[in-house]
């Protein structure tokens, strides 16, 4: 087939055997000048007879089982199990649950979050850090501290909750923090328990106090902080450990 175009050739090499005619224009044309070659009846010829042959030849029991099964020719069907349990139809399972539980912890977050959150966390962080060696050494009730932080700091309204105040205090401090302000620190005797009390957000408009009512928790890397709002000052009793170490203390009766 050397005089024939590459095109033509490559059609005439895949050329039906059957003596019908070729449905398409440029097939018959290739078949028409492929005749006209030595050779190529010959190659049709022999082509036809192996087909024959193929055809006749008997197939086993054995090897018709292999082909009994529909799916061999059609393609397996995959059942519910194994579609589910594909490696991509998994991958995006997981990934679609951590979107939901990423998009959940935001949403509790939001729900629970109060005026001064941000601040309660970050002296979450100070509790953890904080030495008792960096207290000023006072030995009293954490309710008659009010006084202290008045007449020492001027710091109005930096009154200690019932819930709290028979506490008995190890040392204070007072520190400037850069978004808190003026924060007031108390470390207690029992399980090293800190309290803090700092000034509460304020409305951008009216420059009123952002307060809530009752009691608010939030935990940061191990510690659990139970915050309170009361005139304008945040208070926050933090303690290493779950929110069950500071429930205790929140369900006693007020005097």
């Amino acid at each position: 087939m050397k005089r024939l175009s590459r095109g033509l050739r490559t059609l005439a090499d895949c050329a039906p055997i059957a003596n019908t005619k070729a449905p398409d224009r440029r097939m018959r044309t290739a078949v028409s000048r492929a005749k006209r070659i030595e050779g190529f009846a010959a190659q049709q010829s022999f082509d036809r007879a192996v087909a024959k042959l193929v055809q006749a030849t008997p197939v086993t029991p054995e090897i018709q089982e292999w082909f009994a099964n529909e799916k061999m020719a059609e393609g397996a069907k995959r059942n519910w199990r194994k579609t589910a349990f594909h490696p991509a139809i998994l991958a995006i399972g997981i990934a679609l649950v951590v979107i939901a539980v990423v998009a959940w912890i935001k949403f509790d977050e939001q729900m629970h979050a109060f005026p001064g959150t941000a601040t309660a966390k970050k002296l979450l962080n100070v509790a953890a850090m904080t030495r008792p060696s960096e207290f000023e050494p006072v030995q009293t009730e954490a309710g008659t501290l009010n006084d202290l932080f008045f007449m020492k700091y001027r710091l109005e309204h930096y009154d200690v909750p019932r819930e709290f105040s028979r506490q008995q205090t190890i040392g204070v401090r007072v520190f400037d923090d850069d978004e808190a302000g003026q924060v007031a620190q108390i470390g207690l005797a029992e399980k090293r328990m800190q309290l803090f009390l700092f000034p509460g957000r304020r409305d951008s408009k009216t420059g009123k106090p952002e307060e809530f009512e009752g009691w608010r928790y939030i935990e940061q890397e191990g510690w659990t902080g139970a915050v309170q709002a009361r005139k304008g000052v945040l208070f926050m009793a933090a303690v290493r450990g779950p929110k069950k170490d500071l429930a205790p203390y929140l369900s006693k009766p007020k005097e």
